[in-house]
């Protein structure tokens, strides 16, 4: 195409697409099956990571938690661990491309892998898992790897997980409510208790979608509440999501 020429409109859709903008940094996503959605914001949002000194993100896709978390850190080591060869090539050239690619570094294997010779623990490890564990599979196959709990069973994250983090250390993940429920449960056999909840709603109308869970090491009573994410009238977002993310959107 020369110089003079007009960009094809087809184009410009589908630039804006496979590029996320976020206030202080931006995530390419052309090579991964799972774009930015509301569940990695919330998690990379939401997760208590700001005392942390060391921070694991397992199954990274993108980058997005673990870019968020830096953001909110000013001094964390955070590293990322993805086996989808695409998504590691992504997330590797979001931290690069990131304010704090000095902080970031993303190993291209298993968390099982990653575990069995640990090198240290961290403070905090978050995790947007693979929720599905039955049902049939779609001709989107990468998509379908990334959501079923084929290649991490959620056994195994916490396995691995009970290795790698710190005795006063934070495991925070986000899923579906009756997914979320039942991963409480399968996490108390692994002596991981629940010490706070957040329950998400779309709107006040609507059952409860997800829940964000911190697991401890200790037991304590959890913190639980909720949080609504959109509302009636003229401003779409409620202000409890407006004041979690705004740090983030960048129309917010």
């Amino acid at each position: 195409m020369s110089a003079k020429a007009k960009a094809d409109p087809v184009d410009k859709i589908e630039k804006v697409e496979q590029t996320f903008q976020f206030k202080q940094f931006s995530i390419q996503q052309d090579k991964c099956s799972m774009k930015v959605g509301t569940d990695g914001v919330l998690l990379g949002a939401w997760a208590d990571g700001e005392k942390a000194t060391r921070i694991l993100d397992i199954g990274t896709g993108s980058g997005l938690i673990a870019i968020m978390l830096a953001q909110r850190n000013a001094t964390a080591q955070i590293h990322a661990v993805e086996i989808d060869d695409q998504a590691y090539l992504q997330a590797a050239e979001n931290m690069e491309n990131s304010p704090w690619t000095d902080r970031l570094t993303v190993f291209h294997q298993s968390i099982q892998e990653f575990a069995e010779t640990p090198s240290q623990e961290y403070d905090l490890i978050v995790s947007n898992p693979p929720f599905f564990s039955g049902g049939t599979f779609s001709f989107n196959q990468d998509r379908n790897s990334v959501r079923h709990t084929v290649k991490l069973p959620h056994g195994d994250m916490l396995r691995a997980v009970q290795k790698l983090l710190t005795k006063t250390g934070k495991f925070c993940v986000i899923l579906p409510f009756v997914e979320g429920l039942r991963f409480q449960e399968l996490a108390a056999s692994y002596h991981f208790y629940c010490t706070r909840v957040t329950e998400v709603l779309t709107n006040a109308n609507k059952p409860v979608e997800r829940l964000l869970m911190q697991f401890e090491l200790e037991s304590r009573t959890p913190q639980r509440d909720q949080l609504i994410v959109r509302q009636e009238g003229p401003i779409e977002w409620t202000e409890a999501y407006q004041n979690l993310t705004r740090a983030f959107y960048l129309k917010m």
